[in-house]
């Protein structure tokens, strides 16, 4: 069943690492008086907050990656390969993680052998179909392929800033539409992911390819007509590899859940929960920011979407 036709607040849609490690590196060294490290836990505490009292979600879901390599790496031997281990306090807090996500009370989900981001495409599709507003939340720009119809992303920024899109505002950033990104990015490249693009596109050159032919798939078929021949020279070194690099940046929307795609209320259980372990973990300054959330428009406990 879909949400009740009256609300009208989003599912918040949750990249969980991708957030605490973002609020880890933005953050400066923070611990308990014990010298338990905590500053991502509470980077990530302080988004949620944020984002339950400006958002006034109905609820939420999380999307994790599982702890093993993914199709992508049985693709291409390169994807990400240089990324290093991350470092002890970090570790540590990871360890420490799925605590802070228990309190909150919204459900996580993972795929053996997919990404995170893949888990949130799959749960925005099938809120959509049902009439809810998934509002995925990520540090990864890979998201903002599901930006369209009830889906919007809010990508985090330094801090707990951010900025929210919806298709149009893709489209005006990058001059191709969300669909189109796994083919912008194929020929652009992405460090962080270490998808190497072709050399001499940068993003200017790439949306005008993809806006003229449509994809790699349109433009491999029509090599001849590109200008100039240094460009089309370029890509067609680089032919046979782009059709696995825009697979590779290419969200999977339709990835099998162990557990019924659902989403959960933030509600009075559940900031008690919260209120005791920032109290555990010395977050004295959240602490009235969770207290003077007004919980009167998130849905009544057992009301979340089935």
């Amino acid at each position: 069943m879909s949400s009740e036709p009256d609300r009208a607040g989003p599912i918040l849609l949750l990249d969980a690492f991708s957030l605490l490690y973002r609020a880890f590196f933005a953050l400066p060294p923070m611990s308990t008086l014990a010298g338990v490290p905590t500053s991502g836990l509470y980077g990530f505490s302080s988004l949620l907050l944020k984002l339950l009292r400006e958002q006034a979600p109905l609820g939420g879901a999380v999307g994790m990656d599982a702890p093993r390599a993914t199709f992508r790496h049985e693709l291409y031997a390169g994807y990400k390969a240089s990324r290093p281990t991350a470092p002890s306090p970090l570790g540590e807090q990871l360890q420490r993680f799925p605590d802070l996500l228990e309190a909150f009370g919204f459900p996580v989900f993972i795929a053996p052998g997919f990404e995170g981001d893949d888990v949130l495409a799959t749960l925005a599709r099938q809120f959509s179909a049902r009439g809810d507003a998934p509002l995925i939340v990520s540090g990864d720009l890979d998201a903002l392929q599901c930006a369209g119809g009830t889906t919007r992303v809010h990508i985090v920024g330094r801090g707990t800033e951010g900025r929210t899109y919806d298709e149009a505002a893709v489209v005006a950033r990058f001059d191709v539409t969300p669909r189109e990104l796994p083919d912008w990015k194929a020929l652009a490249g992405d460090p962080t992911d270490e998808i190497p693009g072709v050399p001499g596109i940068g993003g200017k050159r790439a949306s005008s390819l993809v806006r003229k032919f449509g994809g790699i798939a349109g433009l491999l078929s029509r090599l001849d007509e590109v200008t100039p021949p240094s460009v089309r020279a370029a890509l067609t070194l680089h032919a046979e590899k782009l059709p696995l690099w825009r697979d590779l940046a290419l969200l999977r929307t339709m990835v099998p859940l162990a557990d019924v795609p659902r989403w959960a209320p933030f509600d009075e259980a559940a900031r008690t929960r919260v209120r005791a372990l920032f109290e555990k973990l010395e977050f004295r300054s959240l602490v009235p920011r969770l207290d003077a959330l007004a919980l009167d428009h998130f849905c009544a406990s057992g009301s979340s979407s089935k």
